[in-house]
């Protein structure tokens, strides 16, 4: 351990939001993308927003050197970790300058996919809604300093006053979320390059070091989640990493932050690395015992004791009793009590930037919340030891007790629901009558459900909304649109049509507008991925549906139409998921609350004539727990709360559950337990990985492994996607088989939707032909 000559200040957060607080890095980077913009502007924006970001920190209280993290980043922190050590797969080493570095067009390559390559995988960042690029490694990958973004952020920092901390993904968790890349060895594990990244690392904390850094901030969230190594082997890789980079003279002083839960036992691991100061989350994680800290000696705690993923405000009195009580059990190890700093669990990345753009909340619910800039307040309050400490096992977030928090008859219901409500007839006898009501042919064709979302869509809901455009004129235009949507369906030649959804402004929001219980914000966005943002609503109270929400355009578009039209619903879990949730009673509850209120939109769909809805689950996987111990909790009220919401209709009413972005390999059992007729899920930018997770005896129902990424700009060939469904049709047998792009389309443009499904429909005729062909022998 070296000198610390700086010490870490008192408050502190681990991260800050990136997007602006008018999303303006989303407007430079599509800008950029589309050519409205050449890459000076460009460049001058992103550094418009970085120099605005800084400033408004020392606003808050974090002036001093090092109290603000440099936690900015084009796309995303992960894939800017993979170049800073060279993780660049083959198939984009043209991307690799002649000095060995990625630039900008690059680096959105990598993001992005290019009309040649598709992009990096994307999945979700732990248990957020946030997505991270996966990156890939071989064996013989060149592992060498491909970016100094880091280093030239912090110098940077320096011109607009007090220096930043730089932030990078710690090592370690970084080739935990690697996958081997195409053409490694069979059993290739990406920790086999540990020591080469290692190497790479040290090499950038060295010219951080010659910047003038006197802290960095290397984030190891794999320590707070269980991993394919045991906790023996995670101790020993913490050790050959941030233990190496820690003995290491010529470097700043080393902040190892563990997020998103408690790391128990590893804690003393991490102190025996002999870096300076060590971050614990104390709002999912308990209070260390002083066993754990044994080894503390000088390293400087930073204690997570502001929650930065949801948007309540904190119980300062607890908080500060927790404090107090940290400071008790430091002290008792033999550490240093009075150099304690005050911290958020996680980056503010999750939550939106501040409170003081919303105009149109509750007085009774702003008395409880807080976004980012508010619990900066926070920390830097209990910091300053501002506040009279309570009790240690108080509540967590002020308290909520205005109307709607608590409604009888929700809870009642709740009460009520009992086995019966969540089953439905076997499936063979769905499947056949199924069969004769919807007389579809083998492979048949859909999409998820939303289609572009063209401007004028978007500005008539804006007028609307404005009180520009009266209620007549809004439907009218949404009719409009839909009709448009149909005719293209049929042109095309898709068997299942959508209607596309023109109405709703965000898969979630648009339910929560519609559903008593939440509230939504103006200016509350989120970053998701990139440069796609999100407006979480706020789930504050007790949740039913007061009337039909998609009905009347489902019916509409219906009438349109010979061919069926599917209803297209968001299930509980991803509306929780997508939303800033109550903390004040079990998740399950929460659950079963919405999966009750979709469960009657459910039922008046199929009762207006529509035969098949979707309901969409896509953050199934990005909800379940961290440690594996509580995973058969979660899944248990998560699937529950789905069967809720679709087992009341007919054996001849098709269920469709849709799936994407995330590791599903690993809840195979639990999308079987949704007892979905059809399930459709991400797979072409994994590669069709999920396929080999699906055993046809074990999973006997329809699925569609999606054949188009719709994340990237790249329309995929006819050929391509026959290739990929001939793979999926050897793996789950074609009479199952159904063909649809990896998710939604309301982020891409009508030039490249139109020429993908119609690739999509090609293949999908070529590989009919293929199966048809034999039987006719």
């Amino acid at each position: 351990m070296t000198a610390q000559t700086t010490p870490l200040p008192a408050a502190t957060p681990v991260g800050y939001p990136r997007i602006g607080p008018g999303r303006e890095l989303k407007k430079a980077e599509e800008a950029y993308w589309a050519g409205r913009i050449d890459h000076a502007e460009f460049a001058r924006r992103t550094r418009e927003l970085r120099r605005a970001t800084r400033a408004r920190l020392a606003e808050l209280g974090l002036s001093a050197a090092a109290a603000a993290p440099e936690s900015f980043s084009l796309y995303d922190q992960v894939l800017d970790a993979a170049l800073a050590v060279g993780l660049v797969p083959d198939r984009f080493a043209s991307v690799i300058g002649a000095d060995g570095t990625v630039d900008d067009d690059g680096y959105f390559a990598l993001a992005r996919g290019t009309a040649e390559q598709p992009p990096l995988e994307m999945t979700k960042w732990f248990d957020t809604n946030y997505h991270y690029l996966v990156p890939e490694i071989g064996p013989d990958t060149d592992l060498h300093l491909a970016s100094a973004r880091v280093v030239d952020l912090f110098r940077e920092s320096l011109e607009d006053g007090a220096g930043t901390r730089p932030v990078l993904v710690g090592p370690l968790t970084l080739l935990l979320l690697a996958k081997a890349q195409d053409g490694a060895p069979e059993g290739f594990d990406p920790l086999e390059r540990l020591d080469d990244v290692v190497g790479v690392y040290a090499q950038l904390l060295a010219q951080l070091a010659a910047a003038g850094a006197p802290w960095v901030q290397l984030d190891e969230p794999a320590l707070a989640a269980d991993q394919r190594l045991s906790a023996t082997e995670l101790a020993d890789a913490l050790q050959r990493s941030v233990g190496r980079l820690a003995e290491g003279a010529d470097r700043p002083q080393l902040l190892v932050t563990t997020p998103y839960g408690g790391i128990g036992d590893l804690l003393p691991a991490l102190l025996a690395t002999g870096v300076e100061a060590a971050h614990i989350d104390l709002t999912r994680g308990d209070l260390p015992t002083t066993d754990q800290l044994a080894g503390i000696g000088s390293t400087q705690l930073v204690a997570g004791l502001v929650e930065g993923r949801s948007v309540w405000r904190t119980e300062l009195p607890t908080a500060a009793a927790r404090l107090a009580e940290l400071r008790s059990r430091v002290a008792e190890a033999g550490g240093a009590a009075d150099t304690i700093s005050v911290s958020t669990s996680v980056s503010l990345q999750h939550v939106p930037h501040t409170l003081e753009l919303e105009t149109s909340l509750a007085a009774e619910l702003v008395a409880t919340l807080a976004f980012a800039d508010e619990k900066i307040a926070e920390i830097v309050t209990l910091a300053g030891g501002q506040v009279e400490a309570g009790s240690v096992d108080g509540p967590r977030s002020v308290p909520r007790t205005f109307d709607g928090v608590r409604v009888d008859s929700v809870r009642e219901r709740v009460a009520a629901a009992g086995p019966a409500d969540t089953e439905r007839d076997e499936y063979a006898v769905r499947a056949e009558a199924q069969r004769r009501t919807l007389g579809l042919p083998d492979l048949p064709t859909t999409t998820i459900g939303s289609f572009p979302q063209v401007g004028e869509v978007r500005a008539a809901r804006a007028a609307h909304r404005r009180g520009t455009l009266d209620d007549a004129g809004y439907e009218q235009a949404m009719k409009d649109e839909i009709a448009r949507v149909i005719t293209l369906q049929e042109e095309i030649g898709l068997d299942v049509l959508v209607h596309g959804e023109p109405e709703r402004n965000d898969m979630v929001q648009y339910f929560a507008e519609n559903l008593e219980g939440f509230a939504t914000t103006e200016h509350g966005w989120v970053q998701s991925y990139g440069s796609r943002c999100t407006r979480p609503s706020i789930l504050f109270g007790d949740v039913h549906r007061p009337a039909p929400i998609t009905v009347g355009w489902s019916t509409y578009a219906q009438s349109l139409t010979p061919h069926p039209v599917k209803g297209m619903l968001t299930g509980p879990v991803t509306i929780l998921a997508w939303s800033f949730v109550r903390d004040d009673q079990p998740l399950g509850d929460t659950a079963a609350q919405v999966g009750l209120a979709l469960r009657d939109e459910v039922t008046d769909l199929e009762a207006a004539g529509i035969r098949i809805v979707q309901v969409d689950e896509p953050a199934l996987r990005e909800l379940l727990p961290l440690r594996t111990a509580e995973h058969d909790d979660y899944l248990d009220w998560s699937v529950r709360s789905f069967r809720l919401a679709t087992s009341g209709v007919e054996a001849a009413t098709q269920i469709h559950t849709h799936l994407c972005y995330s590791e599903f390999n690993v809840v195979v059992g639990a999308i079987d337990a949704l007892n979905a007729d059809v399930t459709s899920i991400e797979s072409a930018r994994s590669r069709g990985e999920i396929l080999e997770a699906i055993d046809p005896g074990a999973f006997p129902r329809g699925i569609g492994p999606g054949v188009w990424d719709i994340h990237s700009p790249r329309v995929p060939g006819a050929e391509e996607i026959a290739d990929q469904l001939r793979r999926a049709r050897a793996a789950v047998g074609p009479e199952r088989l159904w063909v649809n792009p990896d998710c939604g389309l309301k982020t891409r443009g009508y030039a490249e939707t139109e020429a993908s499904l119609r690739h999509l429909v090609q293949a999908t005729r070529e590989v009919r032909a293929e199966v048809e062909a034999p039987a006719a022998l």
